[in-house]
């Protein structure tokens, strides 16, 4: 399915393949544990916490947005990107190159984030790609230009999106969550099964040399 030239994958990952995702995720995550960011200039909180994988991590903060190698708070290097979210590149990008980053939004509540192109990278023919993990949310997709018409569509767990081509520029942003939660973790020690709370994640795989972009949402409390 395409929309505004933007490629969607509806449950491109089955439930075991998500339920393998987030247990990655969880393991990573207790060693680079979300942080909150802060936007240029004014230091103001974003609503969305964040952390990162791979050999670079954006970040932002009162001096600005950039790549960094370790964890802003923690001063750590970033853990390895995950072996799932590097093949997905491989089959879905269509781009010569393996990922350098991979940023992860973690929504919860109220948590938005607002319409803004991704331009932190130098080549842009590197596409971007989403994985959506848990709650449903309510994803904009507008032009090239911010005063470009917008439209919004629902990202449930488990769907692909890929923005390359033209539409690697649209401006795009994350409304709200829909609160209602899509599956249910088994718990591999005890065999529990645990539902994931309203909440969502994205995880960004980018390049800031100009290589690969490639966003993972995930949905559900890590």
């Amino acid at each position: 399915m395409q929309i505004d030239g933007i490629q969607i994958y509806p449950g491109y990952f089955d439930r075991n393949a998500q339920e393998a995702l987030v247990s990655t995720l969880r393991g990573l995550v207790a060693a680079c544990p979300f942080y909150t960011p802060a936007m240029p200039r004014s230091g103001k909180p974003m609503s969305v916490r964040m952390t990162n994988f791979g050999q670079l991590g954006w970040v932002t903060d009162k001096s600005g947005y950039r790549y960094q190698s370790c964890h802003p708070e923690t001063g750590k290097p970033w853990p390895a990107i995950p072996v799932q979210l590097l093949d997905l590149w491989q089959t879905l990008a269509r781009y010569p190159h393996p990922p350098e980053a991979c940023l992860v939004n973690h929504y919860t509540g109220s948590a938005r984030m607002g319409l803004h192109q991704d331009r932190d990278e130098i080549d842009f023919d590197a596409p971007v790609l989403s994985v959506s993990l848990g709650d449903t949310a309510v994803f904009r997709i507008g032009g090239s230009a911010r005063k470009d018409p917008t439209r919004s569509i629902r990202l449930q767990s488990g769907d692909v999106v890929v923005m390359g081509g033209p539409a690697r520029m649209n401006f795009h942003g994350v409304d709200h969550l829909r609160g209602v939660p899509l599956i249910a973790l088994v718990s591999r020690p005890t065999g529990a099964r645990v539902l994931i709370p309203p909440c969502f994640c994205e995880v960004w795989l980018r390049d800031p040399d100009g290589y690969v972009v490639v966003i993972a949402s995930v949905y559900g409390d890590l």
